[in-house]
């Protein structure tokens, strides 16, 4: 078995939340990418790459790179918002740039990723339908929607993940470090629900940082500008565990290194560049591959 390694601007600190730090530029970051060996990348958030589908699938082709999806955030749970039409014309960038999967990330309607909202019964079931209308109109176009369960937004608590699972049709993201973060075992979960596992985004975490940014001692963007997430294999999420429980369980989806990281300077950005080819390596020898194979 090979790894299908991807990568995702968030690595490189590209991302939609404001004023979260520098964000480097389109062609650094996937030259970057591209000397790491990997061959495909997430779209990343809005304005990164062009907005027009074709213009988007011409700027990843330029740059050696597949395209796999990304990741979409959108609120679900609200009968006033209908989100399909912003699905739908996300989608349309699927079809032209060749991308398998739509990362839905059911979020509050607040910016950032700090605290969370409690459902009430109805929001949940506007939530669950939503979710299946979302699957339908992705597979309509040949598309695999997902939901990534993600600290900050409504489906963060393993408790809401297994709602989610027992109420909807949609497979998941598995994210070894915002399950983690919400206080799952994603050891366990792959061993439970390894069906309904479509995608996975690998994340290594550092639990005493964590642990603050879950007591709301420091927000969450603090907390990855200390070293929340780690090169893959020098944290304390049991990412080794987690790949071997994936590969037993016969997932054969993408194996995406997407690890939020805050760049504030050249530093920083060195920082996240060997971080990353330090995780793509990481992957690579748990699937008995060497150093110079290509993703």
């Amino acid at each position: 078995m090979t790894a299908r390694i991807a990568s995702a601007p968030i690595s490189w600190g590209v991302i939609e939340v404001p004023n979260w730090g520098l964000q480097l530029g389109r062609e650094r970051v996937l030259g970057e990418m591209v000397s790491l060996g990997i061959t495909a990348t997430e779209f990343g958030p809005e304005g990164f790459l062009p907005d027009t589908p074709a213009e988007r699938a011409e700027a990843l082709a330029d740059a050696g790179l597949a395209a796999v999806g990304g990741f979409f955030p959108v609120v679900l749970h609200d009968a006033a918002q209908d989100p399909l039409p912003a699905i739908e014309r996300e989608l349309e960038a699927y079809v032209a740039a060749g991308a398998s999967t739509l990362v839905l990330s059911a979020v509050t309607g607040n910016e950032g990723y700090d605290g969370a909202a409690e459902l009430s019964d109805a929001e949940w079931q506007t939530l669950l339908a939503n979710l299946d209308r979302a699957l339908d109109a992705a597979a309509s176009v040949g598309v695999v929607a997902t939901l990534h369960p993600h600290l900050g937004t409504v489906v963060e608590a393993p408790e809401a993940v297994e709602r989610v699972v027992a109420g909807s049709r949609i497979g998941l993201c598995l994210d070894t470090g915002h399950y983690t973060l919400g206080g799952g075992d994603p050891v366990v979960f792959v061993q439970q629900h390894a069906p309904r596992i479509v995608h996975a985004h690998l994340k290594d975490v550092n639990l005493s940082i964590a642990a603050r940014v879950r007591a709301g001692e420091i927000d969450y963007r603090e907390g990855v500008r200390q070293g929340m997430y780690q090169a893959l294999g020098a944290g304390d999420a049991r990412i080794g565990e987690i790949l071997a429980a994936l590969q037993g369980a016969g997932y054969d989806g993408w194996y995406v290194l997407e690890q939020d990281t805050v760049v504030e300077n050249d530093d920083d950005a060195t920082r996240a560049l060997d971080n990353a080819r330090r995780s793509v390596a990481f992957v690579r020898a748990a699937f008995g591959e060497d150093e110079g194979a290509s993703a």
